[in-house]
Parts: C-alpha cells; sequence; structure tokens
C-alpha cells in the first residue's frame, strides 16, 4: 500500500503550486480568487485577506456558486500545504484550469513576513445566529460584516414597511431608521403585521421598534415619528446607506426619489393595489431611472382611490415588501442584479410577476440631461393610496 507521503507528492506533482512572494503580487493585482479550505477553529486565529473561507469539506460545492468561471484563477491554501495540495488536485478533476496551491501555507506566508487579518471578527452568538448567510458564498462572514455596519431607512410602517422591517432586522442590519408619524389602529392589523392589538392607538414607530427588539435585540433602531417633507427629507435620507420608500402617498414617494436623487442613494420603491404590487429599485447613481421618469406628474387623485376606498389583499403587502427586503440586501452585499432600469408587478389573483424595463428619461426634470428641479418642495399633491 502507498504511503500518504507517497500519495501527497504524487498530487504534488500534478498540480502548480505558488510561492507566498508570487501569491502577494497576484493579490495586489486583484485577479485570483482565493480559497482558505482551513476549519472554522484555524481561521479564528487569521487568515490571509481578501480569502473566501469555505473549509475542506465543502469546497467543492461552495466553490461551484462562488466561481463558475473553469478559466479564472483559484489559490487554494491550508496550514502547511498538504489539505490545499489535495484540494487543488480535487478542482482540476473537477474541470477548473487555472488552480494552485499556496506552497507551505499559511505558515510559509508568516514566515516571509505577510500579514494576516481577522476573518470577519463576528462573535460566536452572531456566528450562530446569521449562520445560514456564513454558509452563503456570496455572504460569508466579510458579507456579513457589511450588514452588521449598514444603515437603511424604512419610510412607512404599514403594509409594506412591515415585511421589510422584520426581515431586515432579522437578517441583521446594523441599524434600521423608522420613519411614520401615523399611530396604529385596528384596520391597520389585517397586513400590517409588525403590529399588535396590544399596541393600538401607540405611534406606529414605538409598536415597529418593540417588535423588532424582541425579534433581534442587536439591531439599533432610530425613530423618526415625523412625516416627510421638504425641511427634513434629505437630512435624514443622507444619514442612510440605503432608503426603502414603503410609502402611502404621491407626495412623499416625490420627496423621497428627489431627496435619494441629491443624495445619491438608492431608493428601494415598492407599491400596493387591490391585488397588484410592483418593485424597483430607483437608483439615479448606477444609470436607472428616477419616480420622476415614469410619472413626470402626480396622477388626478380620483385616478387612484385609497385602500379604505378600494380595499387590498392582506397578504399583498408583505409579497412586495419581501421583494423590497430582498432588493435591500442585494444592493448593500452587492450581489446579483438589483432591479435598477426594472419594475417588477406582481398580479396575486394570477400568481404570476412580470418585469417591465425602465429608462431614464433625458429630458426629466430632475435626473435628465438638462435638470431644472434642484431642491425639495412640498408642493407635490397628496393623492391617496
Amino acid at each position: 500500500m502507498p504511503s500518504f507521503a507517497d500519495h501527497l507528492q504524487a498530487v504534488r506533482a500534478a498540480i502548480r503550486e505558488i510561492s507566498p512572494s508570487d501569491l502577494a503580487e497576484r493579490l495586489l493585482r486583484g485577479d485570483v480568487t482565493l480559497i482558505d479550505v482551513r476549519e472554522p477553529t484555524e481561521t479564528d486565529s487569521g487568515t490571509i485577506a481578501g480569502a473566501h473561507c469555505l473549509g475542506r469539506p465543502f469546497l467543492e460545492s461552495r466553490l461551484a456558486q462562488l466561481q463558475a468561471d473553469a478559466d479564472a484563477p483559484v489559490v487554494v491554501f491550508c496550514a502547511a500545504g498538504a489539505r490545499s495540495a489535495l484540494a487543488a488536485k480535487s478542482l482540476i478533476d473537477m474541470g477548473y484550469r487555472d488552480v494552485q496551491s499556496l506552497a507551505g501555507g499559511v505558515q510559509a506566508w508568516q514566515a516571509a513576513g505577510l500579514p494576516l487579518v481577522a476573518p470577519g471578527g463576528l462573535t460566536a452568538a452572531q456566528k450562530l445566529r446569521y449562520g445560514r448567510h456564513l454558509l452563503l458564498p456570496e455572504v460569508g462572514e466579510a458579507g456579513h460584516l457589511r450588514l452588521l455596519k449598514s444603515r437603511v431607512l424604512i419610510v412607512g410602517l404599514g403594509g409594506l414597511g412591515s415585511p421589510v422591517a422584520l426581515y431586515l432586522a432579522a437578517a441583521g442590519v446594523g441599524t434600521l431608521g423608522l420613519c411614520d408619524g401615523d399611530v396604529v389602529d385596528v384596520s391597520n392589523l389585517q397586513r400590517q403585521v409588525i403590529h399588535s392589538t396590544a399596541r393600538l392607538g401607540e405611534r406606529k414607530v414605538e409598536s415597529a421598534r418593540q417588535a423588532l427588539t424582541a425579534l433581534n435585540p442587536e439591531v439599533a433602531i432610530d425613530l423618526h415619528p415625523v412625516r416627510i417633507t421638504a425641511d427634513n427629507a434629505l437630512e435624514l435620507v443622507a444619514r442612510y446607506d440605503v432608503v426603502v420608500d414603503a410609502c402611502d402617498n404621491f407626495a412623499t414617494r416625490y420627496l423621497l426619489n428627489d431627496a435619494c436623487h441629491l443624495a445619491k442613494k438608492p431608493n428601494i420603491h415598492g407599491s400596493i393595489h387591490r391585488f397588484q404590487g410592483s418593485c424597483t429599485v430607483l437608483w439615479t447613481a448606477r444609470g436607472g431611472p428616477c419616480y420622476r421618469c415614469l410619472f413626470p406628474q402626480p396622477p388626478p387623485p380620483e385616478a387612484f382611490g385609497s385602500c379604505t376606498d378600494n380595499g387590498v389583499l392582506g397578504v399583498l403587502p408583505g409579497l412586495v415588501g419581501l421583494m423590497q427586503a430582498t432588493e435591500v440586501l442585494k444592493v448593500l452585499l452587492d450581489i446579483g442584479e438589483p432591479l435598477v432600469g426594472r419594475l417588477a408587478i406582481h398580479d396575486a389573483l394570477a400568481g404570476r410577476t412580470r418585469h417591465i424595463t425602465m429608462r431614464r428619461d433625458h429630458g426629466c426634470a430632475l435626473c435628465g440631461d438638462h435638470p431644472t428641479l434642484d431642491r425639495l418642495s412640498d408642493d407635490q399633491p397628496a393623492c391617496a393610496r
């Protein structure tokens, strides 16, 4: 029977190895995917900056999600170079054509005077709470740290804002700003699931704070028990990384749209009407259209009645709110394809979602080639939705 040493020697003869100094140079160029195949108990003490900590037992399945291009360069490393050599051979057998193993592993890296960094800085409790996120290569510890440091403003704590706030808190977004000047009414409870019968008459921001703190006490909650106006919109929006438009009237939608454009912030917009809801990402800083590109002027008040007039299916805001929460996470993590320039319209009765392509209006008064709007105004009529 051949020994493990003989097998390892044969594996090393079949793969390519890279020296610590050459790897450091490649990392500066940023043209390689770096994989740490050590166990979590080893990576806790430090890893190479930019490495994805996948672990040897899950390498093959997780790398396929992280790096789908079989021709893209990949470097794997472990403590001393043995496990990474075997991992490199396995990846080559899978069809990856540009795979190298770090010769000597982390031991050789440190011996060359090269530094290690903390792999994520999450506490043991956080790793347990957010463990399912950490298993996703597109998120991992580095991505989750981004969530913990992120700030999201949710305007409106009704049917849309309820699921948005609950799921962003559960996901571990570090700070949630809650903006709503209303109080909880019994008619809200059919769809506004963040509130409860016991909190009837309370301010919605306070009711939501109690629910979110009970769900995840780590999330910081900023309360803004006010209505958005031209005087406060820009200052509020500027404090946050992402804004969620979960409001119920056109006046606020236009103010948020204008403030997000001026502050260069992404605006995750959602709306509902009877059995239909829509979601999009209004992000002019990324070349997408703004709300005024779609609706240069608010429709007349008689065009849309309120929920009181027309009703709304109670679960519909949950569906659209979850779409909005998903877009928030994609923007914060810089993953996937956010709905920039696309409007997703869900028909609850038909059970279908269709996408409409939207383009920036070059003649738009706000974000067009020759804009005429450069400040906020409260002049927009408040059509109820």
